[in-house]
C-alpha cells in the first residue's frame, strides 16, 4: 500500500508565505513525478505545480514567480513553497504521486489534503 501524507497548511494573512510538504511511504517501484493541485470552494480541481522524477517543473499561470515546487527524490517528498500569496489561493492543497510499476504501468496516488486560508 502506498501512505501520501501532506503538511504545512494553515492560516495565513495576504501577502505572507507557506510552505507545505508531502511524502509518500509503501511500496512504490518508481516515481515519475509528485505534485499539488488544489481545489477552491465551488471550482474545479486545478493543477498547482508538478515535477518530474527528472527534475522537470510546470505551474499554473496563476502561480508562476510566486510559488516554487521542489522533489527530494530519495526522501519520496515534494515540497510546495508559496509566497506573496492571495486571497484567491486560499483552498485544499492536495498532494499527487504518479508512480510507475514493475510492469511500468502508472498509478497515481493522492494525500487526503491539507487546507490553505489567505486573509485579506
Amino acid at each position: 500500500q502506498v501512505q501520501v501524507l501532506e503538511s504545512g497548511g494553515g492560516l495565513v494573512q495576504a501577502g505572507g508565505s507557506l510552505r507545505l510538504s508531502c511524502a509518500a511511504s509503501g511500496t512504490i517501484f518508481s516515481i515519475n513525478g509528485m505534485g499539488w493541485y488544489r481545489q477552491a470552494p465551488g471550482k474545479q480541481r486545478e493543477l498547482v505545480a508538478f515535477v518530474t522524477g527528472g527534475g522537470s517543473t510546470s505551474y499554473a499561470d496563476s502561480v508562476k514567480d510566486r510559488f516554487t515546487i521542489s522533489l527530494d527524490g530519495a526522501k519520496r517528498a515534494v515540497y510546495l513553497t508559496m509566497n506573496a500569496l492571495k486571497s484567491e489561493d486560499t483552498a485544499v492543497y492536495t498532494c499527487n504521486v504518479r508512480s510507475l510499476d514493475s510492469n511500468w504501468m502508472p498509478h497515481d496516488y493522492w494525500g487526503q489534503g491539507t487546507q490553505v486560508t489567505v486573509s485579506s
